[in-house]
């Protein structure tokens, strides 16, 4: 645990002694800063440099986004809470191989661009104001956060033929429930942090669910999904993967990875071929790949 997150526990517990309202508005404020932004890596910088770069407006704030590849289908990568757009560049280079235009962004607060404070419905509104431009999109990938706004922004979109998520969560839930217990929240700051986020969305639990919850309320049926997670993963644990490779049975496909965690996922290359395959050719392609049964298994 880092000393930022030792600190901001320690002020959360003193907080909470006083008052519950105090410490669930002091760790509703942590939970929105995604904190210093990544670095371009040297391994990813090539195709970060490749990338067209193009700026849109979002709530006064500057949002960077890219394009490679010169495809008649598109599709939009979305990287995860902390990320950047180059950070799926693995993904770039094979797509981008394979015949497609890449679509990313770095969401506000993230990467190169502005802001200091991020949820959810920046993600789905840069990827809104993107389908505009770009004419929709034919599959989206998304990492941990991304693939909850993946999932999300697919729900309502029927012309998105396939769904690939990694390391990803089927609700806020799940992200509300591993901050609560990183920084030892008790019951009552607990449910007045959940009420508080649920506000700030401008939904309450119920509708939430409703809107985000890709378990409660499925991709449409003709959109398959591909679920990636490593059973290691300690950032994410993978029990949302297995509920959502459940719900979605018969047009789903699942990897079970191990030690790879929750970041080399994206560059693993039985990961890489099954998010091809998916975008390329739906989950028979994914079936079709020459994988080890128990790391990929049908929904059947």
């Amino acid at each position: 645990m880092s000393a930022s997150v030792t600190a901001l526990r320690r002020s959360i517990r003193i907080s909470a002694a006083l008052s519950p309202t105090i410490a669930a508005r002091l760790a509703l404020s942590a939970f929105f800063r995604p904190g210093p932004k990544m670095a371009v890596h040297d391994r990813d910088s090539a195709t970060d440099l490749a990338g067209h770069r193009e700026y849109l407006r979002l709530r006064g704030h500057d949002v960077a986004t890219y394009w490679w590849g010169a495809g008649e289908r598109t599709v939009l990568l979305l990287h995860g809470w902390q990320g950047r757009a180059s950070q799926l560049a693995p993904l770039v280079r094979e797509l981008v191989a394979s015949g497609y235009r890449v679509v990313s962004f770095d969401a506000p607060a993230h990467g190169a661009s502005a802001g200091h404070r991020a949820d959810i419905t920046d993600w789905l509104d840069v990827t809104s104001q993107l389908s505009r431009r770009y004419g929709g999109f034919d599959a989206i990938v998304g990492h941990c956060f991304g693939g909850l706004a993946a999932l999300a922004a697919a729900r309502d979109d029927a012309a998105i033929r396939s769904v690939a998520v990694i390391a990803a969560a089927a609700s806020p839930a799940a992200f509300l429930h591993e901050f609560s217990a990183m920084f030892g929240l008790d019951n009552a700051t607990r449910t007045e942090f959940e009420r508080l986020f649920y506000a700030r969305l401008g939904e309450t639990q119920a509708t939430a669910i409703a809107h985000y919850d890709a378990v409660a309320r499925p991709l449409p049926a003709t959109t398959e999904l591909l679920v990636a997670h490593d059973r290691e993963d300690r950032r994410m644990p993978d029990a949302d993967a297995l509920r959502l490779h459940e719900a979605h049975r018969g047009r789903a496909r699942l990897i079970r990875t191990t030690g790879l965690g929750h970041t080399r996922l994206i560059s693993d290359d039985a990961v890489l071929d099954a998010v091809v395959a998916i975008v390329t050719g739906g989950v028979d392609a994914v079936d079709a790949l020459d994988a080890e049964p128990a790391q990929i298994g049908s929904a059947r």
